[in-house]
């Protein structure tokens, strides 16, 4: 039977135990348990010499990367490598002390070649002087580098949390205006994350820094005080041999320990003070400060001064002014260039330099110019945001009509009225109203004027009778009936009709080639073999269209492509190509209009009618127009609309069938006076399609 393990059911071997250690995680796992036996069992003093060895320069690889990085963001894992070093420091020293107690009746050597060197380095024959110094040492670490570090770290987090709403709105509003896509968004979306997620990290983690450097005095006194007192009482050495061994390795074993703290504690330090700077730290410590000619003038001054003072010395502040002096005439120098003719060629125009005229020719699909009173809608905290409506009815348009409608930018206009607002359309003014921040639009579902104290006015989307009302009215309005809108949703409704009515003209040929080319794989044989060889991408584009118009969703693409495929190799007639997809999309076109009791309400045409309209049809194949009478229109007009307000008051929401050769000649005449209105042939209902007339014409 096979031996199953934590590391995937093999036998451990030496072939595999390499193996296993190369994997991140389980070097990790190792490691910390490494430092645990630290705590525990005794270890050689070679053995530790070499430990600190990797203490030290580790730190030094710390500092240097984050000295190196360019935004804080790319050293996220700094407060986990923080608690780490902290926890093999606090091992080391434990394993110090060991060997310090253990074997220092024998020597300076009796820890480890590191601790004696680092010891006699720093004592310099006499330990009081080694103790003062260690001691300035730690007071350096705990009191100014960490605690300062701490104090940034923590007015960092404070901060980052509280700026995160505005700064996930400005994410939202930079995608509702278009200036970045879906992908752009969820990168910054999770940087923001990442950022918060960091400074509360790194105002946990200094806390481990100030108790590291403690637990190093304590650590220190406890090897001092008890090193002597076990090399006297216990081992017979004499109290001034025993205190200058036992300090010597004690203020040897606190430096080895305490110095990569430091190092750490710089590096931490320089890590969240550059929060706000881009690029590596030399960006602030030379590049910002070594950039006024002023300031260096001001430095070469006072640096002579004080070598022309009596007693001070010349040579350094002599040489201090003359470099600084040197500098700030240089930096003058190339203040007072003038610019070079030639520019060198860049990623974008320099900043006094002019926009190109070809840029003034960029068109805004779509674009909504607020007043300057309608600018908290972007930003409303209480309510819907008016750019988060936007986003979710591009959704909405997306899945019923089956195309991402452009990009909607959003834009002030002081020439608007306060609370005026105004939709264009490929430049073009489209629409436009009037909303009232901090009230109600309330309006009868019947049609008639609302019976509650308020501003009287016209809904914009719709011309309806509508009322704006105090939000304290609202639980009246609601108990009388009225359906109640907010202003960011009377913005976002007249939007909505806007653009359905449009709706051909933002289809543009880009725009198509990217339907076409976001289809499934499955589907990419069938574009293959229609575009171009039958019929063009414009060709396309322009059937797409004809569907839009009349309100139909282009959603099963494939089925329309089939579809003009079938009708492609008999004619080129865009009606007719219309007519034939409109068939394929029978199922589509009667789930569509079917009423609540699942039946498709119709109104038909007498047969006088259909004769009618075929007989004034004139010409021949693609070429056929209608021509009828004005008399006979008018008269036709009117009995639609008494037909379809019949309807209306029944509660009906019903299509005009009518027969396949003049669908598309009725259709022309209907969308003049009832766009709304879909007209249907015969050969679009679907068999299984249950019927049910509400009038005729």
């Amino acid at each position: 039977m096979a031996d199953t393990s934590f590391f995937g059911g093999a036998r451990p071997t030496p072939g595999n135990v390499w193996g296993w250690l190369a994997r991140g995680e389980v070097a990790l796992a190792v490691g910390v348990i490494g430092v645990v036996i630290l705590l525990i069992l005794p270890i050689p003093a070679f053995l530790l010499d070499l430990l600190l060895a990797v203490s030290i320069t580790s730190s030094v690889l710390i500092l240097m990367t984050s000295l190196l990085i360019k935004r804080p963001l790319e050293f996220t894992a700094f407060p986990t490598v923080l608690l780490v070093t902290t926890l093999f420091r606090l091992a080391l020293n434990i394993a110090s002390t060991r060997l310090i107690l253990g074997h220092g009746h024998e020597g300076g050597h009796g820890a480890g070649k590191i601790i004696e060197g680092f010891g006699k380095l720093m004592m310099g024959g006499n330990y009081v002087i080694g103790v003062i110094v260690f001691a300035i040492l730690v007071l350096v670490n705990f009191v100014v580098i960490t605690k300062g570090s701490g104090r940034i770290a923590e007015v960092a987090a404070r901060f980052t949390l509280d700026s995160m709403p505005g700064k996930q709105m400005a994410i939202d509003a930079d995608l509702s205006a278009g200036l970045i896509d879906e992908a752009q968004a969820k990168l910054r979306r999770k940087e923001l994350e990442q950022e918060s997620t960091f400074f509360g990290a790194m105002d946990g983690a200094s806390k481990f820094v100030r108790g590291d450097a403690v637990a190093g005095l304590v650590i220190v006194a406890i090897n001092v005080i008890g090193g002597i007192l076990i090399g006297v009482i216990q081992h017979k050495v004499p109290l001034g041999q025993a205190a200058s061994t036992y300090t010597l390795m004690t203020i040897g074993d606190g430096l080895v320990s305490q110095i990569p703290a430091l190092i750490i504690s710089i590096a931490a330090g320089f890590l969240v003070s550059k929060a706000g700077v881009d690029g590596s730290a030399d960006k602030a410590l030379v590049t910002q400060l070594a950039m006024n000619p002023i300031a260096l003038g001001m430095v070469a001054a006072a640096a002579g001064v004080l070598a022309l003072i009596p007693g001070m010395p010349l040579l350094p502040f002599a040489l201090i002014s003359i470099g600084a002096g040197s500098l700030a005439w240089k930096r003058s120098i190339d203040a007072d260039k003038p610019a070079p003719v030639e520019a060198p060629i860049s990623t974008g125009p320099a900043e006094n330099e002019d926009e190109p005229i070809s840029n003034s020719l960029a068109i805004d699909e779509i674009k909504i110019e607020l007043g300057y009173g309608l600018l908290p809608l972007i930003n409303d905290l209480e309510g819907r945001r008016l750019t988060d409506q936007i986003k979710a009815l591009r959704r909405t348009l997306a899945s019923d009509y089956g195309f991402v409608m452009p990009a909607v930018r959003i834009l002030d206009n002081m020439r608007l009225a306060s609370q005026g607002y105004m939709i264009r359309i490929k430049e073009m003014e489209a629409g436009g109203g009037e909303v009232r921040l901090g009230s109600l639009m309330a309006m009868d579902p019947r049609g008639g004027q609302v019976e509650i104290p308020g501003e009287n006015v016209r809904e914009p989307a719709f011309g309806l009778p509508a009322t704006w009302i105090d939000d304290a009215l609202r639980e009246e309005a609601t108990f009388r009936g009225y359906t109640i809108v907010d202003p960011a949703t009377v913005l976002t409704t007249h939007l909505t009709e806007i653009l359905k009515e449009n709706m051909p003209d933002l289809l543009s040929y880009a725009e198509t080639q990217k339907l076409l080319k976001d289809l499934p794989e499955a589907q990419k044989k069938l574009v293959d073999d229609l575009i171009p060889s039958v019929v063009s991408a414009t060709t396309v584009q322009r059937v797409l269209q004809t569907l839009l118009r009349e309100r139909v969703s282009i959603r099963d693409l494939p089925s329309i492509l089939e579809g003009i495929g079938e009708a492609a190799p008999h004619t080129q007639s865009i009606t007719l190509l219309v007519e034939q997809v409109r068939a394929r999309l029978s199922r589509q076109l009667s789930f569509a209009h079917r009423g609540d009791d699942g039946a498709l309400p119709i109104i038909t045409m007498s047969a006088e009618w259909e004769n009618a309209f075929a007989d004034a049809l004139i010409g021949a194949g693609d070429e056929k127009q209608l021509a009828l009478a004005p008399s006979r229109l008018q008269e036709f007009i009117r009995g639609v609309r008494d037909a379809f307000e019949r309807a209306a008051l029944a509660g009906d929401t019903p299509v005009l069938l009518t027969s396949p050769q003049i669908r598309p000649y009725v259709r022309s005449i209907i969308e003049r006076f009832r766009g709304q209105t879909p007209v249907m042939s015969q050969n679009e209902i679907h068999p299984k399609a249950r019927l049910r007339t509400v009038g005729s014409i």
